[in-house]
């Protein structure tokens, strides 16, 4: 029997496969149709400061091959969720880990959504989407400009001794470097990638398929961009790896823990089918003891790059 269990930024999952943020809202979305503790853990919705609306519907347009969305980082703030959700979570979750998802529209927002959860046991660690845009850098994504991502994380650090996970875009110029600067701030770990930027239009109305026109996009297609971003992240850094895009099957998951993930995130396929992510945990399983594989922590960083 295998075993699944995987340690990252000192914490110990049972499996390295986790729901990516805004899969499972804060968790009580999937109650009855999804056993989160047969997860390694799940990664909450976005919190951010102050509630957010979000933007205008429809808010999500499929396409061959994946799934656009601009959801706007929709979220009750900061005190809903202390109040309202993390209850739910610390009752119904006991073996999976919980990890909250932080945004903010100006660096001193993540240390304050931080700050304000860092007192509640069922929260395990925190991931920074820094992907946002800063609104006094003139709406420069945070991990975009060097200062304002080493801000962000130093600044989170200081409000939690809990370990700290880093969001980092796909469309990084060097994502390498960017793990390094979040590293130098205090980062425990880097999570790759958050979606790509992109457009779906009606052809019919010749108008763009969601409210807010562009959006992000995920799925299958995907996979290569953020399996490819997990190498360059580990041949820059020492620390854990949530891998993070396309993700369907073991096989894909396999790929991003060869390239030096400790943890899969999975995110679009489970919003067409929940129960995606205890099929990957099972048939990791299966495949590790095909493979004479004893415990699934040491194929981790095993990719033989050519010469």
């Amino acid at each position: 029997m295998t075993d699944l269990r995987v340690t990252a930024a000192g914490i110990q999952f049972q499996n390295p496969i986790i729901l990516a943020s805004g899969t499972a809202a804060f968790g009580r979305a999937l109650d009855g149709v999804v056993n989160l503790d047969a997860l390694g853990g799940i990664v909450t919705k976005a919190v951010s400061l102050e509630p957010r609306g979000g933007n205008l519907a429809p808010r999500v347009a499929e396409f061959e091959g994946g799934m656009l969305n601009a959801v706007g980082l929709a979220n009750p703030g900061v005190e809903a969720v202390k109040r309202d959700d993390l209850p739910w979570l610390a009752q119904h979750v006991k073996r999976a880990r919980v990890i909250v998802n932080v945004v903010g529209s100006r660096t001193e927002d993540f240390a304050d959504v931080v700050r304000h959860l860092d007192d509640a046991d069922i929260i395990s660690a925190f991931e920074l989407n820094v992907s946002c845009p800063n609104v006094r850098a003139g709406g420069i994504e945070f991990c975009a400009d060097s200062t304002s991502l080493a801000a962000v994380v130093s600044g989170a650090r200081s409000a939690t001794r809990k370990p700290i996970f880093v969001k980092l875009s796909p469309v990084l110029p060097n994502i390498g470097d960017a793990a390094l600067t979040a590293a130098a701030a205090g980062a425990d770990g880097i999570t790759v990638v958050n979606t790509l930027p992109g457009l779906v239009i009606d052809i019919d109305a010749r108008r763009p398929r969601i409210g807010f026109g562009s959006g992000g996009a995920s799925g299958p297609g995907l996979l290569p961009v953020g399996v490819l971003a997990t190498h360059r992240v580990r041949s820059a850094v020492s620390l854990p790896i949530i891998g993070v895009g396309g993700v369907t099957s073991a096989s894909d998951a396999l790929q991003y823990m060869i390239a030096g993930a400790s943890l899969v995130a999975i995110g679009t396929a489970s919003l067409r089918d929940p129960r995606t992510a205890e099929r990957v945990v099972r048939d990791l399983s299966h495949w590790c003891d095909e493979h004479d594989v004893s415990a699934i922590q040491d194929i981790i960083g095993t990719l033989q790059w050519p010469a």
